[in-house]
């Protein structure tokens, strides 16, 4: 059966993933419930420093990079209707606004960024989806691979230890957006705390969706070709635009 949610640029962070339905349980634990809002002017917390400090070490890290290279898998949880898919492929991110997610199942999906207009490829319905970078939300949640946002300026983040959420070896960052984003209720960074690098992202929309994407072998500063990131769909694909 094909994946029965269509692919959009408005559903939570690259959402696209076509393909056969298969229950996958490992998805991250919720985050823990967040502390009491504190008075207004009142001096930041340990927590709140701790978090502060380890944002701009994530931040401090891709700002020096200048390609992020990973195998990746994908699993998306579809809230409403129980549905679970699993994806894998590879991700090549470059800066400035690059990025390509180069699906091996279900083979022949692509997202393509140029830096100025995101292709989402998804092969099985013979459809494109195209959309200016700067309208896509995923830039708000992967825009520190590929540089042109800050992560501080755009979440509120809370620190977690790995251990108490299935990540141990690391902490986890789990941010709210400052403004208003459908598409990004909460992003949640999985920091390894040897290296600093973000292994694993989860977004949950504001259906409460669950788009979780593991880097399992990620590299830094290797060269990437242009060519990587310009893509032409086959004859008689159906082009979308909002």
């Amino acid at each position: 059966m094909r994946h029965a949610y269509p692919i959009t640029l408005a559903l939570s962070l690259l959402a696209l993933a076509g393909g056969p339905e298969r229950a996958r349980a490992d998805l991250a634990p919720p985050p823990a419930a967040a502390p009491t809002p504190k008075a207004a002017g009142a001096a930041p917390t340990a927590a709140a420093r701790d978090a502060t400090a380890l944002v701009l070490k994530v931040q401090g890290l891709y700002d020096k990079t200048t390609s992020f290279q990973s195998p990746f898998t994908q699993d998306f949880t579809a809230t409403l209707h129980n549905k679970k898919v699993h994806s894998t492929g590879t991700v090549t991110f470059a800066k400035p606004g690059k990025m390509l997610f180069d699906y091996k199942d279900p083979a022949g999906n692509r997202v393509v960024s140029d830096g100025a207009t995101l292709r989402v490829y998804d092969a099985s319905a013979q459809q494109m989806y195209e959309q200016a970078v700067d309208k896509a939300q995923y830039a708000a949640a992967l825009g520190f691979l590929v540089g042109g946002s800050k992560l501080q300026d755009t979440f509120k983040f809370q620190a977690f230890d790995g251990a108490t959420m299935n990540f141990p070896g690391g902490s986890v960052l789990v941010g709210t957006p400052l403004k208003d984003m459908p598409s990004v209720k909460k992003l949640l960074l999985y920091v390894d705390d040897a290296t600093s690098q973000v292994r694993r992202v989860l977004v949950v929309d504001g259906q409460g969706n669950k788009n979780r994407f593991d880097f399992t072998a990620p590299r830094v500063n290797e060269a990437v070709s242009d060519d990587s990131f310009r893509f032409t769909p086959p004859p008689g694909t159906n082009l979308v635009k909002p």
